[in-house]
């Protein structure tokens, strides 16, 4: 099983960023995907969750707005667009996939800074 993000970055403050977590070694289209973050010095946070078919999302209220997540069951692959990008979005972020079993990536970092 491997969870492999990218996209991560140094962007300054207003910014964009899109994350990517590309899926292997699983069924991925019968897992819940969910993106979390860990705040230096933090714990992890749940920051946008996408059904199995993508058709319901949630997002923390720090991040509505201006975070997008997506899913492309035919690619194995899920996506965080973040827009708007604040330094308080500075953090690294993790790829999970959550139903019987649970799965996480290796963290890509993303910090904005001007």
């Amino acid at each position: 099983v491997q969870l492999v993000e990218s996209g991560g970055g140094l962007v300054q403050p207003g910014g964009s960023l899109r994350l990517s977590c590309a899926a292997s070694g699983f069924t991925f289209s019968k897992y819940v995907m969910r993106w979390f973050r860990q705040p230096p010095g933090k714990e992890r946070e749940l920051v946008a969750a996408i059904s199995i078919a993508g058709d319901i999302r949630n997002y923390a209220d720090s991040v509505k707005g201006r975070f997008t997540i997506s899913r492309d069951n035919a690619e194995n692959t899920v996506y965080l667009q973040m827009n708007s990008l604040k330094p308080e979005d500075t953090a690294v972020y993790y790829c999970n996939a959550w139903l019987v079993d649970n799965y996480w990536g290796q963290g890509t970092q993303v910090t904005v800074s001007s």
